[in-house]
């Protein structure tokens, strides 16, 4: 099933999905693409991960490194720094919290007889 993904809730977590995805493992920025949309994310596309990806290289989050490729040009190789893990340990603990509150109001019963103004 495809969904389409609200672009500024998605922008607002972004770097905290690269952030985790490169700590599970290295990877160049068309995998990264190709990796969220597997994980159902499937509107993201290169436009919006590579600047992401250039912003935190610039913040010193993430490290990149070219390896040469036999299919085509060298490919840059991302992975958090220090200051990366730090941002993604922040981010995840402050992302759960926001998340916790946004549940716990949206899963309140609603009155059986809604209103609706005239």
């Amino acid at each position: 099933m495809t969904f389409t993904h609200d672009p500024q809730l998605l922008k607002g977590v972004l770097s905290l999905l690269l952030l985790h995805l490169l700590a599970e493992r290295e990877s160049y920025g068309y995998e990264v693409v190709q990796r969220l949309q597997g994980v159902g994310l499937t509107d993201v596309l290169e436009g919006t991960v590579y600047p992401a990806l250039a912003r935190l290289e610039r913040e010193g989050r993430v490290a990149a490194r070219l390896v040469s490729s036999s299919s085509g040009p060298a490919r840059k190789y991302y992975r958090p720094t220090p200051a990366g893990y730090e941002a993604l340990a922040s981010g995840t603990a402050t992302w759960t919290r926001h998340t916790a509150i946004v549940n716990a109001v949206l899963t309140r019963p609603l009155p059986s007889a809604l209103s609706t103004p005239k």
